[in-house]
């Protein structure tokens, strides 16, 4: 085997774990896919038999060219451009399944891709690169330009950031979680006596104008709606859910909600007050200057 085939073979096997590392720092697959191939064309320009860990170099090449995307990406002032959830195979290098979509947005986690698109580009890097890779702070640390303490700081305060602030009652939080799993369970299954039978008879549900106009209401204006008793809404809750994809538990303000986020961008969240295990207020925002102000943690 000649030295250029050995190095794309080489670099065939390295480039689906390239490919997951890129994935999570930008949030985007087509940008993770420019980030990989400006690897390979590094790697074509360098001496590589005299790189002693071929793996590792292009892992902190790939890294570093994605902080690069972050950092231009915040100075534009821009959203991930087509932040996209797509299916696993995709990530592993084995073709395009759009409808796995709401497959990887499980395993990967559409809160999880919401919170670190709220983290500084060198905090997104260093917790990606540490919590979920594994790599040493050493290493970070010559990526992001910083010491291993430093590095270790960054990763500190985006876990913080991800994870929220300690709960004041866990066995509160895991029942607030009950009832908003089944809450969901309920509308995803088009369950309407399932629903019922988490929402107070009394359960108000309030949608401001920017979720109603996401929704696609006919009436929708730029006013919120207000709806009072259960049986008043839930049937047309769960019409106007049907197809919800890219739906998941988070924590909001520090309690359990739902965050909708197709493709990883976050769209609406959903908090909800809860008395005696019973759900007596939902609201939906979609307002984007309100949804910037929610505390959003993953559970």
């Amino acid at each position: 085997m000649d030295q250029q085939s050995w190095l794309t073979e080489r670099f065939e096997e390295d480039r689906p774990r390239l490919r997951g590392v890129a994935y999570r720092v930008l949030g985007s697959l087509s940008e993770a896919e420019d980030a990989v191939q400006e690897a390979w064309l590094r790697l074509n320009r360098i001496d590589a038999a005299a790189v002693d860990n071929l793996g590792g170099w292009l892992t902190t090449v790939v890294s570093r060219v994605c902080l690069d995307m972050l950092r231009s990406r915040k100075a534009r002032r821009e959203e991930p451009i087509g932040a996209q959830v797509t299916e696993p195979s995709v990530v592993r290098g084995e073709g395009a399944d759009p409808e796995g979509e709401a497959v990887l947005a499980d395993s990967v986690g559409v809160a999880l891709l919401v919170v670190l698109d709220m983290l500084t580009p060198a905090e997104r890097l260093a917790f990606v690169l540490h919590d979920l890779f594994g790599m040493p702070f050493d290493e970070i640390g010559s990526i992001v330009g910083r010491s291993p303490a430093a590095a270790k700081q960054l990763a500190s305060r985006a876990r913080r950031r991800v994870r929220g602030s300690p709960a004041p009652s866990d066995a509160g939080r895991a029942r607030q979680r009950e009832v908003v799993e089944a809450f969901l369970r309920a509308v995803r299954a088009g369950d309407l006596e399932g629903l019922l039978a988490v929402l107070d008879p009394d359960a108000v549900i309030r949608i401001d104008g920017a979720a109603r106009m996401a929704g696609g209401a006919a009436d929708a204006a730029d006013t919120p709606r207000e709806l009072r008793g259960a049986l008043t809404w839930a049937k047309q809750f769960i019409a106007m859910s049907r197809g919800l994809r890219f739906v998941q538990p988070a924590l909001i303000d520090g309690s359990v909600g739902v965050i909708v986020a197709p493709r990883g961008t976050l769209s609406k969240v959903l908090t909800f007050t809860i008395t005696d295990a019973k759900v007596t207020r939902v609201e939906v925002i979609g307002d984007p200057a309100r949804l910037r102000e929610l505390d959003l943690a993953v559970l």
